[in-house]
């Protein structure tokens, strides 16, 4: 006897049900042959109403958290209270405490430019460029923790799975130069950050988004040189042997309806590109043709600037072969290797200030020269900031603080010389005008020509956004 389901039999239940797995593999079928329109798109929408600022954006990550009261954040009223124990709420690995003990800052403060602006004596070469520079002294971070606190200042998203802005960037705006990557990160000779990979991840999104590693010395891709043995002129009549075998299947699509692989055409393109960056990534990372007085000016062959020296350089190469997205890290691996001054603030902070001040100055500096910053936008800033009181008993050592710190912003329509929001007399936590990670990331969309509240990717139900579903405005105080 056959059971009832709803009032139904189950030949039929299973009739009726069966038919709906054909009606899945057929809309699979008819998808893969491109019938249905791509599900994941940048709307018409995603475009800004105005014309951009920004071609490109050049992100200097100080890995680890620096110090804003040491740095940026001007606290004269903490001057002469050293070691004194007050009422402050933190929150960092440490936990919740509700007081400690104050570490003053632990280097002088001088005003610069013609804005005035206050600057430690561990920048003294930034120093010269704040006037084209715009100081978020309110920005606060969702976590203390560095690797959710990274993915989130990275990606928009605490967890990780999600793209990183970079690729938010070059699926938003596609590619200028097809020859290299439109997304490149260069990290720290110590090692890359915390959570690695995931910080320049595509997430959701196809690969062709996700950031390529460049390195500053020896082969700037890893795996991207010819095979041994196999010249140029191989490699060419490869590649055409399979464009011809991609366009009979084309063809025979339209004569007789076969369906082509549909991955071929992608695979031909990847090769494609992996040949055209065998021949242009090595001049791109060539400095053989920059002068000395360029190359000294950023320290390069000069310890400690050597390093992130020749990554600033070549990010402004970079920038000038139409790259998009260009991301240096300032500090790797755990521990005083970058700017995480859990023990000795002060020979911490000189070790990375000293390797960094320099090149970024020149990186300024060299762009402004050549008419690029105009349209090239620099964002400096770690995952968060620093505490004012010390972490132990004894010693400078901060904690982590995410209730307040300082990023800045220079050239690709920025304005310069101004400082938004502010921090309490401690720099603790914000005050005035709390800045949000989404509102910094709505900022840089927008001063690329990208609405970050449109530009969107189809995922899991539901139209994702760098800025969240919820959406931000951009930080228009900085915005000329």
């Amino acid at each position: 006897m056959q059971r009832n389901f709803c009032g139904r039999t189950r030949r039929e239940f299973l009739w009726q049900t069966g038919g709906g797995f054909g009606a899945a593999a057929l809309a699979g079928m008819l998808g893969a042959d491109g019938f249905f329109p791509k599900a994941a798109h940048a709307s018409a929408d995603g475009l800004a109403k105005v014309a951009p600022k920004a071609k490109s954006v050049i992100f200097l990550f100080m890995y680890g958290g620096p110090s804003h009261i040491d740095t940026f954040d001007y606290k004269p009223g903490m001057v002469g209270m050293d070691n004194r124990t007050v009422e402050v709420t933190t929150f960092g690995r440490g936990g919740k405490k509700n007081e400690g003990r104050i570490v003053e800052p632990r280097w002088k403060f001088k005003q610069y430019g013609q804005c005035g602006k206050w600057v430690s004596d561990l920048f003294p070469n930034v120093a010269q460029h704040v006037d084209d520079i715009a100081f978020l002294h309110s920005m606060t971070a969702d976590s203390p923790i560095h690797g959710s606190a990274m993915l989130m200042m990275n990606s928009g998203k605490l967890l990780s799975g999600s793209p990183a802005m970079g690729s938010w960037v070059h699926y938003g705006l596609g590619t200028a130069n097809k020859n290299l990557p439109a997304f490149v990160v260069m990290l720290d000779p110590s090692g890359g950050p915390i959570s690695g990979a995931k910080n320049w991840s595509s997430g959701y999104m196809p690969a062709e988004h996700q950031g390529t590693v460049f390195r500053h010395e020896g082969a700037p891709i890893l795996d991207l040189s010819r095979p041994e043995g196999v010249s140029r002129e191989q490699q060419r009549d490869t590649l055409d042997t399979l464009a011809r075998i991609n366009q009979r299947h084309l063809d025979a699509r339209t004569v007789d309806g076969v369906t082509p692989d549909s991955s071929l055409a992608a695979r031909i393109a990847s090769y494609e590109l992996a040949y055209q960056m065998q021949i242009t990534a090595p001049e791109a990372t060539d400095l053989t043709d920059e002068s000395q007085a360029t190359l000294d000016s950023y320290g390069v062959g000069k310890k400690p600037t050597h390093h992130f020296g020749t990554q600033c350089l070549l990010a402004r190469r970079l920038v000038e072969r139409d790259v998009r997205f260009i991301q240096i890290y300032s500090g790797g691996a755990h521990n005083d290797a970058n700017w995480d001054a859990h023990g000795d603030l002060e020979d911490n902070h000189n070790l990375h200030a000293a390797e960094t001040d320099q090149p970024i100055a020149a990186l300024l500096s060299d762009l402004k020269q050549r008419g690029l910053l105009d349209e090239t936008l620099v964002v400096w800033g770690g995952e968060f900031g620093r505490q004012p009181t010390a972490e132990y008993e004894k010693g400078t050592g901060r904690d982590h603080n995410s209730y307040g710190f300082t990023m800045w912003m220079a050239g690709g329509g920025i304005k310069g010389g101004v400082s938004v929001g502010s921090t309490d007399e401690l720099g603790a936590a914000a005050v005035d005008n709390p800045l949000t990670v989404k509102e910094m990331h709505a900022t840089v969309l927008t001063q690329l020509g990208l609405d970050p509240n449109h530009l969107s990717y189809f995922y899991n139900g539901l139209d994702q956004k760098l800025v969240g579903v919820e959406g931000a405005e951009p930080i228009r105080e900085v915005i000329a």
